[in-house]
């Protein structure tokens, strides 16, 4: 299976050269920016953007807060389903990093996760981009919950996968297995998956104490009725004089 990528030419290793070529042009600091941003700051503002969403699902009525509560709780469980399922795959398709086969490469600093990843031996493979299949399996799930957040997570993770190709750590195809693995889990196991949570949030959302998680108190203000207005000092004299001298 490691044939996947071929020593000769090949769109694949084509568009690698090309989207990492701009890290040979780019100023140093939008590299280590790029590196940070891939490694770390893509999957920060999901998990931001799955809490402001859960945030504006609270304030929602019952029916639909526990159905995007659900959902929420779904997005992260089949992001780490897909990063299960992918230990297996890439040892199964062995394909050596980009950097190991081609020369060349502008390789930006993978981060912390990669050198530990090193060290357990999972990070001699490339294919498929844990990455790329955690964002995506986070942007459809939010997608699930709210179409216009969604759309947001979706972009988040397109631009996941152009960092891992422009950093020199991944092909583009490993980067598109990412996108596959990750919608493929959320979306192929979220009937089952909402049918399992969906109790569970909904007995969640009546428990006195954990009902906040998953709906906002609501905070209704008794309004007055039948009070006369307030009179000011002096026009509330002259009425009684002019009642007395009546």
């Amino acid at each position: 299976m490691a044939g996947l990528t071929s020593s000769g030419p090949n769109v694949d290793v084509s568009l690698l050269y090309r989207i990492n070529g701009a890290a040979r042009h780019a100023p140093s600091w939008l590299d280590r920016i790029v590196a940070v941003v891939g490694e770390y700051g893509i999957l920060l503002a999901l998990v931001l953007l799955v809490l402001w969403c859960w945030r504006g699902a609270r304030r929602q009525d019952e029916a639909t807060a526990v159905e995007c509560f659900t959902a929420l709780v779904w997005a992260p469980l089949a992001a780490g389903l897909a990063l299960l399922v992918n230990v297996p795959l890439r040892e199964f398709v062995g394909r050596p990093r980009p950097f190991a086969q081609h020369e060349g490469l502008q390789v930006l600093d993978p981060g912390l996760g990669a050198r530990l990843g090193a060290e357990f031996g999972d990070a001699r493979f490339s294919f498929v981009s844990d990455h790329a299949a955690l964002a995506m399996a986070l942007g459809i799930g939010l997608f699930v919950a709210n179409r216009r957040l969604g759309l947001l997570g979706i972009a988040l993770a397109l631009a996941e996968g152009v960092c891992r190709v422009y950093m020199g750590v991944h092909y583009p195809t490993d980067v598109i297995g990412g996108f596959a693995l990750g919608a493929a889990v959320v979306l192929v196991l979220a009937p089952l998956a909402m049918a399992l949570l969906n109790p569970v949030v909904r007995a969640v959302a009546h428990s006195p104490r954990l009902g906040r998680l998953v709906r906002a108190k609501e905070r209704m203000l008794p309004k007055p009725v039948g009070l006369a207005q307030p009179q000011n000092p002096a026009a509330g004299r002259r009425t009684q004089e002019k009642d007395l001298a009546a």
